[in-house]
């Protein structure tokens, strides 16, 4: 395996020193290869550099001696009481560490950068670029969601040294959090993927969102490029970005005016088909999975191909090998393939939830069912943002079960025929909802993270037979 880390590299980038050799250690090393980074004992692997961050509720130094005996080439302390292995590297600060060690695998790296940002889409077009620009070079990109403070200089320390493009997901949900990662990042080429509600209750104005997610694109090159959605609010912000950076924005959507348009556009069973124009290459595109939205993302994830420099046809081929991850949209058939459930239940926000029900409207069904949870983080705007979903899942479900104390809004404001039921939380809403299913029902389960509406989904899954429509 190719090694991402020498020990002098380690020392020269933290500003760290390995605890010498004792004679009970044996002799000092004199060079390490580290293949891979952890933050976690239970998926090291051995090679790995294991750093031992602090958080609130763990010390990763309780775990260190662990990590060496699974094989850890090393480990990074910023506490080395009661350590005398040499293979322990010292530095002031564990978290600052890991970020000096990002900024120096990106200083030294010879490809190019994209960074996704947005409300909602970023995990998604992330794993869409990694397909399509994997399919024109060795590609890394971060794993799951990681696009917070240990997330995304996780990645970049991460990034090896060979690779042709690297993959940056950055999120935020306070003001000021995107532009030190996108500063650490460097991108490119940036993605803003949708402005939407999510986190509203902490920035209190879509304006102060768009503004937030705008940093991004200050931090390109001159000549970078910005792919921005056609039609999202905040479309001043992105300019003032752009201009301040000397980089260009490319708008992308079904305007025919935006660099990357798309038209044609035809969801359904066998997925989403659209044809893109981007920069006056034209193509046909198909995304393996129903939803209007994923057509936007893939538009995303083919532009920044193109604004890289990537083979358009080549991308646009891998996107055949996509589909929704766990929680995202995936497709499934339970109760004995007598439902077909739509499984959203990772996350949500009020854009996030009005395409989940969108997807729901286009799926062949006797029925169609939608089981929502709370979205979070609304703060004194939760009220309004629940009651405006009402008419979007009346108009796509027959019935519409709720759990969450915000999400009784919505349930209220429904027709009484399109009420299901409504529970305090997810567990106490499952037995209600199996007990209410019948053969031919569609079922769509979305809800925030905290909402824990995989206690519906892991219910959903022991259903064996239902009763017939």
């Amino acid at each position: 395996m190719t090694s991402l880390w020498t020990r002098t590299e380690l020392e020269q980038a933290t500003g760290g020193r390995f605890l010498p050799a004792d004679a009970q250690s044996g002799a000092a090393q004199t060079d390490l290869s580290v293949t891979g980074i952890s933050i976690d004992t239970r998926t090291l692997r051995p090679g790995d550099l294991f750093i031992a961050l602090r958080g609130d509720a763990s010390d990763g130094h309780t775990h260190v001696q662990t990590a060496l005996d699974k094989g850890a080439a090393c480990a990074m302390v910023h506490t080395a009481n009661g350590f005398t292995d040499p293979r322990v590297l010292v530095v002031a600060d564990t978290m600052e560490g890991l970020q000096h060690l990002a900024r120096a695998a990106r200083a030294r790296f010879a490809g190019k950068v994209v960074a996704v940002t947005g409300s909602v889409g970023k995990t998604t077009t992330k794993e869409m670029l990694r397909l399509c620009l994997g399919a024109n070079g060795k590609t890394h990109a971060a794993e799951a969601s990681y696009n917070n403070h240990w997330g995304v200089p996780l990645t970049l320390a991460r990034l090896p040294r060979d690779a042709a493009f690297c993959i940056s997901e950055i999120g935020m949900n306070h003001p000021g959090e995107i532009l030190p990662l996108a500063s650490m990042v460097q991108p490119d080429v940036a993605i803003i993927t949708t402005i939407g509600s999510a986190h509203l209750g902490h920035m209190g104005s879509l304006d102060a969102i768009a503004a937030e997610k705008a940093s991004i694109i200050t931090t390109l090159p001159t000549g970078g490029i910005a792919i921005v959605p056609d039609d999202a609010h905040g479309a001043s912000f992105f300019a003032v970005a752009a201009q301040h950076a000397s980089a260009t924005l490319w708008a992308a959507g079904a305007s025919p005016n935006s660099t990357a348009y798309m038209s044609h556009i035809r969801s359904g069973a066998d997925g989403t088909h659209f044809t893109a124009r981007i920069a006056g290459a034209e193509v046909l595109v198909h995304v393996p999975a129903p939803g209007l939205h994923l057509a936007r993302n893939a538009l995303s994830a083919l532009a920044a191909c193109v604004a890289l420099g990537a083979d358009l046809p080549k991308a646009t081929a891998a996107l055949e090998l996509w589909a929704p991850g766990k929680g995202r949209g995936a497709l499934s058939h339970i109760a004995g393939g007598a439902i077909t459930l739509l499984d959203e239940s990772y996350n949500a926000s009020s854009a996030s939830i009005r395409a989940a029900l969108d997807v729901l409207h286009h799926l062949p069904a006797t029925r169609r069912i939608a089981i929502l949870g709370d979205m979070r983080e609304l703060g004194d705007f939760s009220t309004v943002e629940h009651a405006a979903l009402a008419q979007p899942a009346a108009a796509s479900a027959d019935l519409v079960f709720c759990c969450g104390p915000h999400m009784k809004t919505l349930f209220n404001a429904l027709p009484h025929t399109k009420q299901g039921a409504w529970a305090d939380n997810a567990a106490s809403l499952a037995p209600l909802v199996c007990a209410a299913l019948r053969g031919g029902d569609a079922v769509l389960v979305k809800g925030s993270l905290g909402s824990r509406m995989s206690d519906v989904i892991a219910a959903l899954g022991t259903l064996n037979t239902v009763e017939p429509a």
